[in-house]
């Protein structure tokens, strides 16, 4: 990344109280927040480290990491931020999938909850927004909207299940962990990625529970691997690009990001369930035959919108409320401890953590 002083992020220098201990305790509850949040569409992995009160440490370790100045504090962040938030994937994916599956209409209305609850970090990270704010969320909305539109019909579906497409979907999900707001677990749920990643997952785990390590090793090297290689990608890469926008281009990147994020609610309409295909129609460019319906999966199932009742209505109502309070209050756990971590150089900056 550009130099730390050029993104408004102070020195640790500016800050000698805090001692190795307390450092690593927020990077490890950061962690498992960032964690849990990748698990869940709508919840941005920025905003957790954000609430921990580690984020700006993370984004001048990553700074170090790329200009190979392996600084002890440096390393300390990412390695118990990276292992905290692997245990929290690892211990809850199983449980999120089942969720999403059996109970998709109240996960996805908590999800759209979570999800609006990081527009108010975005725009304080913006304010006062300009007009080429307002006007590039409001392109960016129309086009993530339209997107989430065509995929909910059908007309853009998975990108595929192979090495690339996995790779693929592993940089996306990274690539939404670097700023606060924009949720990686909803564009790999855009992709068509979300649920096969959670599965693989899963499966590892189980095959470790019983000591199976060669069934282990079929969703480690077919899923496991390509995901960690295009989230590392993703983390590097477009970290770096992110941080330089935000340096010359600041409120034009914040309202893609403000976009994007409201724009990403549309997918998420609740009112929809997987249906079961019927035989002679064609699902994933194939025709459904007895064989081929009896190894789909329930995931695999094509969505189709329901009509509410009055009682999913008013529940998904609220859903949305307490995915809205959860994401604003987990923010506020941190708000005294963060400084503005894209401000610009003029802006002034405050001590760290």
């Amino acid at each position: 990344m550009g130099a730390v002083a050029e993104s408004g992020l102070s020195e640790d220098t500016n800050n000698p109280a805090e001692n190795v201990v307390t450092l690593v305790s927020r990077s490890i509850f950061g962690g498992v927040l960032m964690g849990l949040a990748n698990l869940v569409p709508g919840i941005s992995g920025g905003t957790m480290l954000l609430a921990a009160g580690i984020y700006p440490a993370f984004i001048r370790a990553l700074s170090d990491l790329t200009r190979f100045k392996f600084r002890f504090r440096s390393i300390l962040v990412l390695v118990f931020v990276g292992l905290a938030a692997g245990v929290g994937i690892f211990l809850l994916a199983g449980t999120l999938t089942d969720l999403v599956i059996g109970n998709r209409w109240l996960m996805y209305s908590l999800f759209i909850g979570l999800t609006l609850g990081g527009v108010p970090v975005v725009w304080k990270l913006a304010r006062p927004g300009s007009t080429a704010f307002v006007g590039t969320a409001g392109l960016s909305f129309f086009a993530m909207a339209t997107l989430a539109i065509l995929q909910m019909q059908g007309v853009v579906g998975s990108i595929g299940s192979g090495f690339g497409s996995l790779l693929i979907a592993g940089l996306a999900g990274a690539s939404a962990m670097i700023l606060p707001g924009l949720s990686g677990a909803y564009l790999l749920l855009l992709l068509g990625q979300y649920i096969p990643i959670l599965k693989g997952v899963d499966q590892f785990k189980d095959a470790l529970s019983v000591r199976d390590f060669s069934a282990a090793m079929d969703p480690a090297f077919s899923i496991m691997l390509p995901v960690g290689i295009g989230v590392v990608i993703g983390v590097v890469a477009v970290g770096n690009l992110l941080e330089w926008m935000l340096r010359r281009c600041r409120q034009i990147t914040l309202g893609i990001l403000l976009g994007l994020l409201i724009g990403s609610t549309v997918g998420l309409y609740p009112f929809q369930e997987g249906v079961k295909p019927e035989l002679g129609s064609t699902l994933k460019n194939q025709i459904v035959t007895e064989e081929f319906l009896a190894e789909l999966e329930p995931d695999d199932y094509p969505n189709q919108v329901f009509r509410p009742t009055p009682f999913q209505i008013a529940s998904s109502v609220g859903l949305v409320v307490l995915g809205f309070a959860v994401t604003i209050g987990v923010t506020k756990i941190g708000g005294e401890k963060n400084e503005n971590p894209t401000a610009s150089p003029s802006t002034p900056s405050s001590p760290i953590e």
